[in-house]
């Protein structure tokens, strides 16, 4: 399921974040979310799960590949589409 990042955010203010830090990172692994720590309105960072943050990091090194992105763009440019039936058959889905 693709899911936008912006809707798993949740906000926290400084003090919880102090008082209960493990709770709110099992909490955010639990959740697949994360945390904007607040202070007086303003943020001061994110907290983000392990679990997370190795997603994030694998998804930036294959974006800074510039054979996977020519890879990319040589797929967007071929005319032949694939339907999802057709996708899952090949997958044995």
């Amino acid at each position: 399921m693709i899911q936008q990042l912006i809707n798993d955010e949740k906000f926290t203010n400084i003090q919880k974040a102090q008082a209960g830090l493990t709770r709110l990172f099992k909490k955010a692994q639990s959740t697949r979310s994360f945390y904007r720590v607040m202070k007086n309105d303003k943020p001061l960072g994110v907290l983000i799960p392990d679990n997370l943050w190795e997603d994030l990091v694998e998804d930036l090194e294959a974006l800074s590949s510039p054979s996977y992105l020519a890879r990319i763009r040589k797929s967007r440019s071929q005319k032949k589409r694939y339907t999802l039936e057709q996708v899952k058959t090949e997958l044995n889905l």
